[in-house]
Parts: structure tokens; sequence; C-alpha cells
């Protein structure tokens, strides 16, 4: 890969000062934060929606608004949707409130300044935003406070957690606790440190599950993220993952968790050491971590960022229990076609043999894995599932490794009528066809991939 220039992060500005020393979120519990978006495939005719709202490499003074469906391919919805009236915006984060409003946090100046404000704007839309004012975080001897990020608790309260700095020592900073003191978010409870994870940790994400409070921290002196946890969401935390326990490696920053459809949870940070954004999945309670992953289409040119997760309408309805064809909505002459039980896409006419038809014919059943996502079968009753990524039909053998593999999602495709199906147990990753084979590869965020991954469900050949 091809180096170049690019913004420093804020600590590795700080790092080159030799003499000083080296978000939030709550799932199925909070529908101000995440609307009725769960852990399940969203039903026919909903989808899902992840937006962020990141500040970019080559400028501070202004934000993006990116959406995605499936957490892995965010596409620009407004560039620049944000300037703030004056100072900068970093580190924003977005949460949707009960009163319907998209609302942001940021930080307000950038790292050289004495920064004792976070800002805050709001949008009924996520495209144009509204600035509401700047508040002084009433810390006493205040240097800088930096990365505010947005948690809704289990009782629907809204808190912001921000990362302080006093003026003895401004390069070390604790996590602190603002409460909101009315609905409107205009009036906030005094600051509260988070008991437990101390000082010179910065840009703390909260996630609860259950009545568990999960905190994911960057320790400014390792540069690595840690993890802790706690019974209540101001402490006491225990720190009990330290070092580069997940594999993520170190000069990380701006930790952001979400769950995804498929119930995994997917982190996001800022790789500001080499200049990626990456992500990484958990399927066991964040015990352990995928290898991280660099986000296709802007990574190296989004910083620090949360996300916010709904379930919308407009999303794509296939009927179950029903036969069906996909054509291909780039190749319009090609179909999904069983051929010695691989998926390929040959051209099928009405000149096509009685059997190339029933070989291209389908049932379009419940998701094995989820009900809400879709399945398909052929004529002999096998499913159709990826096998070495390779798009296959096997008998079901009755475990849940082939229901996961045999599970699709639907997604908006990239023509009117289109569908994509993404794999369950491989989120981000498609059935896309590839010198006329469909396989399961990961989406690189570029239109090509959608085009080649989108299909449209036809009256069946046979």
């Amino acid at each position: 890969m091809t180096t170049r220039p690019r913004t420093p992060s804020r600590r590795s500005l700080l790092r080159a000062m030799a003499a000083l020393p080296a978000a939030a979120l709550v799932l199925g519990e909070a529908p101000g934060l995440l609307g009725t978006a769960l852990a399940a495939a969203p039903a026919a005719g909903s989808a899902t929606r992840y937006t962020i709202v990141p500040f970019l490499n080559s400028n501070d003074g202004t934000v993006n608004v990116y959406q995605s469906d499936d957490a892995t391919d965010f596409r620009l919805l407004r560039s620049s949707a944000y300037t703030p009236p004056a100072n900068r915006i970093r580190d924003a984060s977005v949460f949707k409130h009960s009163d319907g409003y998209y609302y942001l946090t940021y930080t307000t100046h950038t790292w050289q300044d004495v920064s004792t404000t976070i800002g805050f704007a709001r949008s009924p839309d996520r495209a144009n935003w509204t600035f509401l004012y700047d508040y002084t975080v009433p810390i006493a001897n205040l240097s800088r406070a930096w990365a505010p990020e947005w948690f809704v608790d289990g009782d629907g309260s809204v808190n912001v957690i921000v990362s302080c700095s006093v003026t003895s020592n401004e390069w070390i900073f604790t996590p602190y606790l603002l409460k909101a003191a009315n609905s409107a978010l205009t009036a906030w409870t005094s600051p509260v440190a988070l008991s437990g994870i101390g000082p010179n940790h910065i840009d703390t994400c909260i996630v609860k599950v259950g009545s568990t409070y999960h905190a994911f921290t960057k320790n400014e002196t390792a540069k690595y993220i840690e993890y802790g946890t706690a019974s209540n969401l101001a402490g006491p935390y225990t720190i009990t993952r330290t070092g580069d326990w997940a594999g993520w490696g170190s000069y990380r920053e701006g930790p952001s968790v979400i769950q995804l459809d498929n119930g995994a949870w997917r982190i996001f940070f800022d790789g500001y050491g080499d200049g990626n954004y990456y992500y990484s999945d958990s399927y066991d309670a964040f015990a352990t971590w995928s290898a991280p992953k660099a986000l296709p289409g802007i990574s190296g040119t989004a910083r620090h960022f949360t996300v916010v997760k709904e379930t919308v309408t407009g999303g794509p309805a296939l009927t179950r229990n029903a036969t069906r064809s996909l054509r291909s909505a780039n190749y319009t002459t090609r179909y999904w076609q069983e051929q010695s039980a691989l998926l390929n896409l040959p051209v099928v006419t009405s000149s096509s043999t009685a059997a190339e038809k029933q070989a291209a014919t389908f049932a379009v059943v419940a998701g094995l894995a989820d009900a809400n996502a879709y399945s398909f079968r052929d004529a002999a009753g096998n499913y159709l599932r990826h096998y070495a990524f390779r798009g296959r039909f096997d008998a079901h053998d009755g475990t849940s490794t082939f229901a996961r593999d045999a599970t699709f999602v639907a997604r908006t495709g990239s023509t009117s009528g289109s569908v994509r199906f993404e794999s369950y147990n491989y989120p981000g990753s498609y059935l896309r066809h590839y010198d006329y084979q469909l396989r399961v590869e990961a989406s690189d965020g570029t239109d090509l991939f959608r085009q080649d991954s989108s299909f449209v469900p036809v009256t069946a050949w046979a």
C-alpha cells in the first residue's frame, strides 16, 4: 500500500512533546438510541441503518454523514453536513433521542488549544444540522474536555461520557459522567469521575448488556484499548483485559461498539498509527475478537466516530414459501442456476431446456438461523449454503453451523427491485458473481461489487 501524508492523531502529536507524559450505547433497552433495532435480521419491508458522523482526516472543521445497512459498506449521505459556527468539530458522537431528533456532541477545539467546552447540535434527518450550544464542563481548573460520547441507560436517562484533564496535568485524562437534567438536553448534572477506570484513560465507550456495563477505554500510556465491567454506570469498573488482549494492536483509539443483526458485537476504532479505520467482531460476549479489518471506502478518510443503529422502513421484501428465479442486476440475461451442486450464473432463456429452467428455480423460505432472513432450496430439497465461500447446495445436516451457512440477510440492491444477500455468519460478505460463479465475498465498498452482488427476484422459470 502506498503511504501518504495524513493529519497526525492528537495523541501522536502529544507523543512528540517529549517533556510531557506519555461512548455510548445500550442495545435492546434504549429505543431512544436505537429505534427498534435488535439482534435479528430486519423484518420484510424494513431495513437496518447504521449512521456515523466522522470528522475528516483532512479537515477537523466539519463532518460528513455516512450510512450503511450492514455496518461495513458505509456510503456518503452528505458531505460537510455540519460546520460549527466557531472552533472545531472532532470526535463527534451521534444518537437518536426520544423526541425524534438526532443529536451530536463533540470536541470543540484542536489538540493544541485549551478546550473546556463540548459542543451540541441536532438534526431532524441526519443531513441538516443546527448548532445548539457549547457547554462548559464544570470541573475546577479544567484544561481539556475531549471525546464526549452519548450513553442512554436502560431507564431512558441520557448521559455523556467525556474525557477531561486539569491544568496541573493537562495530558492525563480521566473519564467523567454527565447526566442530562432535562429532556431538552440543555442542563447537566455535575461531572462524576468513572470509578475504577482511573487517570490516563481516554475515549471511553460503554455498552450495557443485561445489568452489566462494559467499558472499552484507551490506555493513553500503553496505546491499547482496554476492557472492564461494572454493575453501575458510574462504577467502580474492574479492568480485566489489558495490553493486546484482543489482537487489535497498539496505537488504537476511539472505540465504538454496536450489536449486529446476527447477534455478534462489532467494535470500530481509529488506527491512527497506520492511517486505517478498523472493525472487529466478537461472538462470545467480548472474550475473543476476529482479526481487525480496514473499513472499505472510508478508511483513511474518516476519523473518530460513534455509531447509531436503527430499524427503518423501506427494506426489501421477498415472498416466502414461494418459488422464484434470481436474475443478475448487471447481466440481465443471466440467472442463478444449480450446476453439479454449485451455484453459477449462466444465460437462461425461454429456449432453455426444462431441466435448465428447473435448475434456475428455487424455493424461498424463512432463514434456517433467523426467520427474518432467507434460505433457498432446490427442487431436491437441498439448501443453498456457502462452503469454502463457494455457493453450493447440500442436504441440511441439522447443525447450527449449516443453518448459519445457509442463511442470508436481504439488503437493498444496486438497482430498483434488486436485493443483495448478506451472509448471516460473515457480516459484510455477500453472494456475488465472479466469472459467472456465485461466491460469498467481503464487500470492498465499490459500485462494481454492489452491482455484482445484486439480484432481482422474478417469476420462476419452472
